[in-house]
């Protein structure tokens, strides 16, 4: 039986990586010099998968503030921590909440959210590689009805542009050689949790048709690319159960 092993989920990023991102963020470290940390870090990343016996490398995520951040600093629009607040527990069970982005304007593209990532990871990496992007279903979650509304009037023209710009994305990577994509955080599994399917109640969202609209979302960024690998991280799910053909959010 043949076995092929991966990460899908971000590596853990180092305390100096942190510490340096707090000091460009503050201004106390060049971004070229922060550029050359990041660097450094994201080939170690790549070595350690390598000798580890990985067989589908990644650069661990490493760039990104969090595992989203490649959408929210890839364009103008967000507010980086204007969202809703999620409850956390770390190592020694004490709570952390960490406050999501929020769409508060028409979102207007900065750079690719994954090319350098994807261009960096192939010029390193000895065997062959994937990008990791945002799911659609995810990134609803960074949608208030009051606090974007002046910049999408409903979730639905919120998700249309995100499906197109991760469209365009998905479409660079290919031309840029990516032929393995994954897409990462559709709550499929989470949908099975009674206070997730709750908080989804709460914001005016009917759990049980929340998977088949996940689905219809994230098959067309997707769709079309003969040889590409596309496959979906959830805890439930490794590849698209159907094809969709309309866009819709909740």
């Amino acid at each position: 039986m043949s076995i092929r092993a991966e990460v899908v989920g971000s590596l853990l990023r180092p305390d100096s990586l942190k510490e340096a991102r707090s000091r460009v963020e503050s201004g106390q470290m060049s971004a070229a010099d922060f550029k050359r940390e990041e660097d450094r870090e994201v080939v170690a990343a790549i070595r350690l998968q390598e000798d580890a016996g990985i067989d589908v490398i990644t650069d661990g995520e490493l760039r990104r503030y969090a595992f989203y951040g490649h959408l929210v600093e890839s364009f103008d629009g967000f507010d980086r921590e204007g969202g809703w607040a999620i409850p956390f527990r770390d190592e020694k069970g004490d709570e952390l909440v960490f406050k999501r982005p929020v769409v508060v304007e028409k979102l207007r593209w900065r750079r690719s959210m994954c090319g350098e990532e994807w261009v960096f990871l192939r010029a390193v990496a000895a065997k062959a590689g994937k990008v990791t992007m945002i799911s659609a279903q995810q990134a609803a979650a960074y949608y208030d009805p009051k606090q974007s509304a002046g910049a999408y009037p409903t979730r639905d023209a919120f998700l249309a542009d995100i499906v197109d710009v991760s469209r365009r994305e998905v479409e660079e990577l290919v031309r840029l050689g990516c032929t393995y994509i994954q897409i990462d955080g559709p709550q499929y599994g989470a949908l099975l949790d009674a206070k997730m399917r709750e908080g989804y109640r709460q914001r005016g969202s009917d759990p049980e048709k929340v998977i088949d609209l996940c689905i219809e979302l994230d098959n067309p960024i997707i769709e079309g690319h003969p040889g590409v690998t596309a496959r979906v991280a959830s805890s439930r799910s490794s590849t698209f159960p159907k094809t969709a053909s309309r866009c819709l959010g909740w």
